[in-house]
């Protein structure tokens, strides 16, 4: 989600720490040797490549998980928490458009994608509000292939809860990327018994090859209220390639019983964006995110954390990330990934079931896939609520934790054992290291060595991979990619 007004460009290997600052840009130089790696990932790519399975180099990465990057639709409760108490059902769903719009400006700066989470890892947080109350998030990774992250948020306080499941997919497109943000959310209040089901518009990360570098929000989202009927439409507009602008939105809200369109939105998702009365012809000011300041979740003590809680989880390597340390973020990045490749082997043909969420019901919410394995009755004391959800996992510094978190399994690393990532890089590359897996290394551990390519010199295939040159001499094939359940996630939002 963008960043403000200014688009100054900025080096990828400058160093300078991910901010979640609204002025920073949302473009990236990519130097020459980090442009010969990303032309040598691309080279590689055939039809049918499957994106998930392509380890990118760590200098694109924001030093922060998906599970907790989710966290950014609920970064503004100054617009999110006094929604159930406008009684106007149209002015509400007005304040509900606001709400949405308010978090696609929160963005590292560059073009980054989050960490991929790995299959079961967690990460809860909560928020302090002004007014004493608390909101409280708990998310689990529930399938690594296809990826899905599934969440739940409450503020008991305030009668709001949301349930989500984010399922990015993506296809190489040439010189860009596009990750497809399938899945919903559900935001429920409680004592109007009132549901918006939510979807997300489409990220693209533009000039991956040549060219400067830049994120973009494209297509449409919705938002709908099946009580109400009122939905709005927004078009989340790409720059042409003779006019247009970037960051650019428009969109209506409309009464779906009637067929009437009541107001007209349009702006720029990373500055100012207005509606506009179609009835009297006003037009107002909605949302302002040059000015906007999130309000970011506040997480336990990484000692209290669980091995596979994100922050506990990727430590070392969004320590690299913040220090620029492309060596030791990939070498940590790898240690994760292989140790998973591993248990993956190791389960066999044993069916994998998330702690946290079970399968959606049928009906019409049926497209969660996952829900929150766990009842919050929403009827009860807010004290009884509060620790219902807490009974589900830590999510307060010096909670106790609980007996399934308590049994959590550690990776080896994490137990003091060495691990294929840990051991010094082979001459040749390994199978854990591929620049793109086709599925090859799944059924198995890493091997220890792999046969080099005739075509590629050793040092260009490390494992784990680091930033070297690769030879101008490389085929490069510019396609679209036909895979279906894969994620590459721009920097997000």
């Amino acid at each position: 989600m963008v960043l403000g007004h200014r688009h100054r460009t900025s080096s990828i290997g400058s160093g300078k720490n991910s901010e979640y600052d609204s002025a920073d840009e949302d473009e990236t130089v990519v130097s020459s040797e980090q442009g010969n790696v990303l032309q040598h990932i691309v080279s590689q790519l055939r039809p049918g490549a499957d994106l998930s399975r392509i380890t990118l180099p760590t200098f694109i990465l924001e030093p922060r998980s998906m599970l907790e990057r989710i966290t950014n639709f609920m970064a503004h409760p100054e617009i999110m928490l006094p929604l159930p108490t406008i009684d106007d059902p149209v002015e509400r769903f007005v304040a509900v458009t606001k709400f949405y719009l308010s978090g696609w400006h929160i963005k590292p700066p560059g073009v980054k994608k989050p960490l991929n989470p790995i299959l079961g890892e967690t990460f809860t947080g909560y928020w302090d509000y002004p007014d004493g109350t608390r909101g409280y998030y708990i998310s689990e990774q529930t399938s690594h292939h296809p990826p899905k992250s599934s969440y739940f948020f409450m503020a008991p306080e305030h009668r709001i809860r949301i349930d989500g499941t984010l399922k990015p997919r993506s296809k190489f497109l040439g010189n860009s990327v596009g990750s497809f943000m399938e899945g919903i959310a559900v935001m429920r209040f409680l004592d109007r018994n009132e549901r918006y089901f939510i979807t997300q518009p489409n990220m693209y990360a533009r000039g991956i090859l040549f060219g400067k570098m830049k994120y973009e929000l494209g297509d449409h989202a919705s938002v709908k209220c099946p009580e109400s009927g009122l939905e709005v439409d927004i078009e989340f507009k790409v720059k042409g390639w003779v006019g247009g602008t970037y960051n650019s939105i428009g969109g209506f809200i409309k009464d779906t019983r009637s067929g009437k369109s009541l107001f007209e939105l349009s702006g720029f998702w990373h500055g100012e964006m207005s509606i506009k009365d179609l009835s009297t012809g006003k037009k107002t000011v909605l949302f302002d995110a040059s000015h906007a300041k999130p309000s970011y979740p506040k997480s336990r003590p990484l000692e209290e954390q669980a091995p596979r809680e994100s922050q506990k989880l990727w430590a070392t390597t969004v320590q690299a990330l913040k220090k620029a340390d492309q060596n030791t973020a990939t070498s940590e990045k790898s240690r994760i990934e292989d140790e998973q490749r591993k248990e993956a082997a190791e389960r066999g043909d044993e069916q994998w079931k998330p702690r946290l969420f079970k399968k959606a019901p049928p009906g019409d919410e049926e497209k969660l896939d996952w829900v929150l394995d766990a009842t919050v009755d929403d009827t009860a004391p807010v004290d009884k609520q509060i620790e219902q959800i807490l009974s589900i996992a830590p999510v307060l510094p010096g909670q106790n934790p609980g007996q399934r978190f308590m049994d959590e399994k550690a990776l080896p690393s994490q137990q003091g054992k060495p691990s294929s990532a840990q051991q010094p890089p082979p001459q040749q590359n390994s199978g854990g290291g591929d620049l793109i897996d086709f599925g090859q290394n799944d059924s198995a551990p890493p091997a220890a060595t792999a046969q080099s390519s005739s075509k590629q010199p050793a040092q260009q295939m490390q494992s784990p991979m680091v930033p070297t040159k690769s030879s101008h001499g490389d085929p490069l094939r510019r396609m679209d990619s036909l895979g279906n359940e894969e994620t590459f996630m721009d920097a997000e939002s």
